[in-house]
C-alpha cells in the first residue's frame, strides 16, 4: 500500500511511490525512449552547437548617453494613477504604475473594497493587452479599410432610420453593464426610440444565481458575502474563492481565519464537488460527488436543515449539517453558478434557516444594470434575426460568433441582418462577420465608470493617449443619440455631478485620486424570503453518463483574453496546463476506457462534435468529463487563430455526450513534471491538523544539521520571506506579477514542451492520498536565497554570488551559461535563457520595467527578491536620512490572501521576523543545510472530529 503521508505531483509519480523505480530522475511526460541512432544524432548536434553559441557577433550599435535631461522631463520617479479593472462588468480597483509617462505595472488599490490592494492574474496581464500589437487599428467595412468619417455617415443614416421607425428592428448587444454612464446612454436611446432593444449577454452566465434570488425573494437582489464572520462554510460546486464576483475580497476574508497563530478561532470549510476546484483545494474536508448524485445530496441537506423528511443522507453529510446547525448565525452555504435556479433558491432558504443573513451574507440592490425586456433572451434574438425582423445590430465588446452555442447557428442568422457593427479591441470572429468593424479604445485610453460587486463606483481615467486610435462605447452610443457627440469625459462628469455634492470639482479630483467614489455602495435590500422557497427542489439530471461539464478557463475565461501570452503560458492551478485545454477525466474513467494522457477522443452532443486530447484528473467523479472554454479561437487579433479546442459548439447541447477514442495522440504542454526535486520524506507542502498543532505547542522547527563552516551575511539588513501555506490558494496572481515586474519573457508552447518556461516563481501542486479522493496542496517555490548557497561555489566566473544583506544575486554580464548552478540547486528554481525569448515575445519595449535588465540568450536568471524595489526604497530612505521602510515584492503586493511576508529579518519588530518565530515555520529541504532565507508556514486543517478516520 502507498504511504498516504507522502505527496505526489502526477499519476506517474504516484505509481512510482507504490512501486519505486530504479532510475534516479523522474520520467518525461509520455516522452518516447530514443533509439541508439537518434541518441548519437542528438549528441553530435549538441557537441557541434555548443561551440557556436558564443560565436555570434554583437550588433553594431552606438549608445548615446542622456548626459542632459530633456527639457520637458520633470521627474524620473514612478507615479501611480487609480483606475479599475472591469471583468464581467464588475470593477476591481487598481493602481497603474507610470514611468516617464508610460504604464509599466498594475498594482491593487488598497482603498477599493473589491481589491483591498490585491489583483488577480487577469488584472496583472492587462498591461500586455494595452501594448498588444494585435489590437484593432482601423475601421473596416465588408472587410476592407474604411474611415471614421464614413462610419459617422453610416451612423447618421442609422439615426434617421431610428427616428423614422422609433427604434423598431434595432438591437444593441453588450456584455454585463454596471457603468452608470453607459446604462444612462442606453436608457436615453430607448426613451428616444421606444422600439429599440438592448440585450446584455455573457457566454459564461450567472443568470441562475440572479434568478434564484428572484425565486426566493420575489424580486432580483445581489448577494454580498462576509466570510470573515463565517465559522463554518459549505461550498457546493462553488467558485467563491476563485471566480465569483468579489472573489478577491472573499478570499482575503477567508484566509484571515485560516492560520491558528493569527486568529482566535479557525474557520472550517467543507467542499462538495464533482471536479477539483480552488475551493475544494482549500477545504478541510472535500467530498467527490457525481453530478447525478448532487441533487440528492442537496435535498438531503435541506431535509436536515429544515428538520423534515427527505432522502437518506450519507454519514458525512449528517456531520456537515449538524456542524452548520451548531453554528447558527456563523454558518454559510454557497452553491456555484452552474446549478439550477431552483437550487439557488433552496440554498437561500437554508441560509435563512441557519441565521446567515445579516451575518455571513447580505442582500443588496442589484448592481448589474437590468434589461428592460427580460424575456428578450439571446435565443429569442437569434430567432428574430432568422425571421428577418432585426434590421440593425450593434455589438459592443462581445464575440457571439465564437461564443454562441452551436445549436443557435448565430453566424448564419447574422447574415440576415442588413446593418451590423462590431466595436472590439482586437479583430475577432464577430468583427470579421459584421458589415462594419470599429476598433475599441482600451480602458486605459478612455474615460468611463463602473461598479464593484457591492455597488461601489469608480471612475476609470485614461492612463495614456490612444496607441491605435479607436472609439470608446460611450462615444459610439453618443453618435447614435445626436450628430455632435460630447467628449466622453464630459458625459461621465454629467453622470456624477448631481451625486458628488456642491463642491463638485474637489469631489471629482478626490474620486480620481482615491479610485473610489465614497458612499456609492448599493443599499441593503429589504426583501423577505417567500414561503415557496422552502419547497423548491433541484431538477433531476438525465441518468445517462458521462456528463459534460463546461467551465470557463481560469485565466483566458471565455476566450476574451485568449490573445494574452502571459495568461496562456501561466500554468493552470490544478492541471498545470499551458496553451492547451484537454478534456479532464477521472482515473477510474481512464482505466475503464483504456485512455492515457494525450489520447485524442471525439465528444459528440447532438449535432455538435469536438475532438480533444484527454488529461487524467485525480479527485474527479467517474461519471463526468470536464472541458475548459475559451480556446480554439479562429481569429485572435491580426495573427490569426489560437491553439486548443473550441468547446462552445457543445454549450447548451445537453448534459449527455458520447465519447469515442481515436487512434491519435497529442503532447500536452503541462509543467506538472517540470523542476521536480526529491525529499526523502516525500513531504513538501507540509500540513497538520489543528488538534495535533494545539497539542504539540507553538515551537518553530529546527532541522539544520552540522556544518563544516557557517557563513552569515553581516549587512545592515537581512532580507527574508515567509510564505503562509494556510493562505495560498494557488491562484497564480503572484506569478504574473513577477513576470510583469521583472521583464520575464514568454517562450511559447513548443518551448514549454521542452521544459524551458522562464517563470521565476512557480506554484507546485501536490496531491496527498489516493488518486480517487486526494487532498490538494499548493506551494509557491522561488529562489530560496540560501545563506549556504550550493549554486555559488560551482560557478566558474562568479556570476552568482551573495551580497552583504543575504541576497543571492546574479551578475548577468559575467554569466557564460555553464548551468552548473542550476545543476547544483536542490530547489530547481533557476531558469536558463536558451533562446532570445525577449526579442521574439509579443511584449512592447515600452511596457518593460526600466529598473530591470532584459536578459540575453545564454544566461541564467532567477528570483532576486525584487532587488530593484529594495534599491528604490534604500534611495528614498537615504534622502530622508532614515532606515529603510517596509518593502513589498511584486508577488507579495499582488497576492489576494497576503500569503507572502517579506522584510528585514534583522529587525526583531518586523513582520517577517515574527512570522519566522511561528510554530508553523519550516524550511523546504532542510536536510540539505542550505539555510534558506525563504521559509514556509505549514498548513493547518481544522477537521471535524466526526469525519476523521481513526489512525491504525
Amino acid at each position: 500500500m502507498p504511504q498516504i503521508g507522502k505527496q505526489w505531483r502526477s499519476l506517474d509519480e504516484y505509481a512510482e511511490r507504490v512501486t519505486p523505480r530504479d532510475d534516479e530522475f523522474p520520467p518525461f511526460w509520455d516522452a518516447p525512449a530514443p533509439d541508439r541512432r537518434e541518441t548519437l544524432k542528438l549528441m553530435a548536434a549538441a557537441f557541434a552547437l555548443s561551440g557556436l553559441d558564443a560565436c555570434s557577433d554583437a550588433p553594431e550599435e552606438h549608445l548615446i548617453p542622456a548626459v542632459k535631461p530633456q527639457p520637458d522631463v520633470v521627474s524620473r520617479s514612478p507615479n501611480f494613477f487609480a483606475t479599475a479593472f472591469v471583468h464581467e462588468g464588475l470593477a476591481a480597483g487598481v493602481l497603474v504604475k507610470h514611468w516617464m509617462g508610460r504604464p509599466i505595472k498594475v498594482e491593487g488599490n488598497p482603498r477599493h473594497p473589491a481589491s483591498l490592494g490585491a489583483t488577480d492574474a487577469m488584472a496583472q496581464a492587462q498591461l500586455l493587452d494595452f501594448y498588444d500589437p494585435q489590437r484593432s487599428w482601423g475601421i473596416t467595412r465588408d472587410g476592407l479599410p474604411s474611415t471614421l468619417s464614413a462610419l459617422e455617415r453610416a451612423l447618421a443614416d442609422q439615426r434617421e432610420i431610428l427616428a423614422a421607425q422609433a427604434g423598431a428592428g434595432f438591437v444593441i448587444l453588450t456584455g454585463a453593464v454596471t457603468s452608470p454612464t453607459l446604462s444612462g446612454q442606453l436608457d436615453a436611446l430607448r426613451q428616444k426610440n421606444p422600439g429599440l432593444r438592448w440585450i446584455h449577454w455573457e457566454p459564461i452566465s450567472r443568470v441562475h444565481a440572479s434568478q434564484g434570488a428572484a425565486l426566493a425573494y420575489g424580486r432580483p437582489a445581489a448577494t454580498v458575502f462576509n466570510l470573515a464572520n463565517a465559522d463554518v462554510v459549505l461550498a457546493i460546486e462553488s467558485d467563491l474563492l476563485s471566480a465569483a464576483p468579489g472573489s478577491l475580497r472573499y478570499v482575503r476574508d477567508f484566509a484571515s481565519r485560516r492560520n491558528p497563530t493569527r486568529t482566535a478561532k479557525m474557520n472550517r470549510l467543507y467542499a462538495v464537488e464533482s471536479t477539483p476546484s480552488l475551493m475544494g483545494a482549500a477545504a478541510d474536508h472535500r467530498f467527490v460527488v457525481s453530478p447525478h448524485e448532487l441533487n440528492q445530496v442537496i435535498m438531503a441537506l435541506a431535509a436536515a436543515i429544515f428538520d423534515r423528511p427527505g432522502p437518506e443522507a450519507p454519514p458525512w453529510l449528517v456531520a456537515i449539517s449538524d456542524d452548520l446547525k451548531a453554528n447558527r448565525g456563523r454558518a454559510l452555504i454557497h452553491v456555484g453558478p452552474d446549478q439550477a435556479s431552483e437550487t439557488h433558491a433552496l440554498v437561500f432558504a437554508m441560509n435563512e434557516a441557519l441565521g446567515a443573513r445579516g451575518s455571513t451574507y447580505d442582500l443588496i440592490e442589484p448592481v448589474l444594470h437590468a434589461s428592460a425586456d427580460p424575456d428578450f433572451t439571446f435565443s429569442a434574438l437569434v430567432d428574430e434575426m432568422n425571421a428577418g425582423t432585426i434590421s440593425s445590430l450593434v455589438i459592443i465588446d462581445s464575440n457571439p460568433v465564437y461564443t454562441a452555442p452551436g445549436r443557435l447557428h448565430f453566424p448564419d442568422a447574422l447574415k440576415r441582418v442588413r446593418y451590423s457593427l462590431t466595436l472590439t479591441a482586437v479583430p475577432t470572429e464577430t468583427s470579421d462577420a459584421t458589415l462594419w468593424a470599429a476598433p475599441m479604445a482600451h480602458p486605459w485610453e478612455s474615460w468611463s465608470d463602473a461598479r464593484a460587486f457591492d455597488g461601489t463606483a469608480s471612475i476609470l481615467q485614461p492612463q495614456a493617449l490612444p496607441l491605435y486610435g479607436g472609439l470608446d462605447p460611450h462615444r459610439l452610443l453618443a453618435l447614435l443619440l445626436q450628430p455632435s457627440a460630447p467628449e466622453t469625459q464630459d458625459a461621465v462628469r454629467v453622470t456624477w455631478k448631481p451625486r458628488l455634492g456642491a463642491d463638485f470639482e474637489t469631489s471629482w479630483r478626490d474620486a480620481l485620486a482615491e479610485g473610489v467614489i465614497p458612499n456609492s455602495a448599493s443599499a441593503k435590500s429589504t426583501v423577505n424570503l417567500r414561503p415557496e422557497a422552502w419547497a423548491f427542489s433541484p431538477p433531476p439530471l438525465d441518468g445517462a453518463t458521462p456528463t459534460l461539464l463546461l467551465r470557463p478557463d481560469p485565466y483566458i475565461w471565455d476566450g476574451c483574453y485568449a490573445g494574452n501570452a502571459w495568461l496562456q503560458e501561466l500554468p493552470r492551478p490544478l492541471t498545470k496546463m499551458t496553451w492547451d485545454n484537454p478534456v479532464l477525466i477521472s482515473p477510474g474513467y481512464a482505466s475503464r476506457a483504456a485512455l492515457r494522457n494525450g489520447d485524442i477522443v471525439e465528444i459528440a452532443a447532438g449535432e455538435s462534435v469536438a475532438r480533444a486530447p484527454i488529461c487524467i484528473s485525480p479527485g474527479q467523479a467517474d461519471d463526468c468529463i470536464v472541458a475548459s472554454l475559451g480556446f480554439g479561437r479562429r481569429r485572435i487579433g491580426t495573427s490569426g487563430a489560437g491553439g486548443g479546442v473550441d468547446f462552445f459548439p457543445l454549450l447548451e447541447a445537453g448534459a449527455h455526450v458520447t465519447v469515442r477514442k481515436l487512434d491519435r495522440r497529442q503532447s500536452l504542454a503541462s509543467t506538472d513534471h517540470h523542476q521536480a526535486f526529491r525529499d526523502a520524506g516525500g513531504r513538501y507542502a507540509r500540513s497538520d491538523t489543528l488538534a495535533s498543532f494545539t497539542a504539540q505547542g507553538a515551537n518553530p522547527s529546527s532541522e539544520e544539521g552540522p556544518f563544516i563552516y557557517r557563513w552569515t551575511p553581516k549587512g545592515p539588513a537581512a532580507w527574508a520571506m515567509s510564505i503562509d501555506l494556510n493562505a495560498c490558494i494557488g491562484c497564480g496572481a503572484c506569478v504574473v506579477a513577477c513576470q510583469a515586474e521583472n521583464n520575464i519573457p514568454v517562450v511559447g508552447r513548443e518551448e514549454v514542451l521542452r521544459e524551458r518556461e522562464m517563470h521565476w516563481l512557480r506554484i507546485d501542486r501536490y496531491y496527498e492520498g489516493t488518486p480517487e479522493t486526494p487532498s490538494i496542496r499548493f506551494q509557491p517555490v522561488l529562489c530560496m536565497h540560501c545563506e549556504q548557497a550550493p549554486c555559488e561555489p560551482v560557478c566558474p566566473v562568479g556570476a552568482t554570488m551573495h551580497d552583504s544583506e543575504g541576497l543571492n544575486v546574479m551578475v548577468y554580464n559575467r554569466c557564460i551559461g555553464t548551468r552548473f548552478c542550476s545543476n547544483n540547486c536542490p530547489y530547481k528554481v533557476r531558469r536558463f535563457n536558451y533562446l532570445a525569448f525577449a526579442d521574439s515575445e509579443p511584449r512592447a519595449v515600452e511596457s518593460r520595467n526600466p529598473d530591470v535588465s532584459v536578459r540575453a540568450r545564454g544566461v541564467m536568471e532567477k528570483c532576486t527578491f525584487c532587488i530593484q524595489r529594495i534599491a528604490q526604497a534604500r534611495i528614498e530612505a537615504d534622502k530622508e536620512n532614515k532606515a529603510v521602510a517596509e518593502i513589498e515584492t511584486a508577488c507579495q503586493a499582488a497576492c489576494p490572501t497576503r500569503a507572502f511576508t517579506f522584510g528585514n529579518l534583522a529587525d526583531a519588530e518586523s513582520e517577517v521576523a515574527k512570522r519566522k518565530q511561528s510554530g508553523l515555520t519550516y524550511a523546504l529541504l532542510a536536510d540539505q543545510n542550505t539555510v534558506p532565507r525563504v521559509t514556509y508556514e505549514k498548513r493547518i486543517l481544522n477537521e471535524n472530529p466526526r469525519l476523521v478516520e481513526p489512525q491504525p
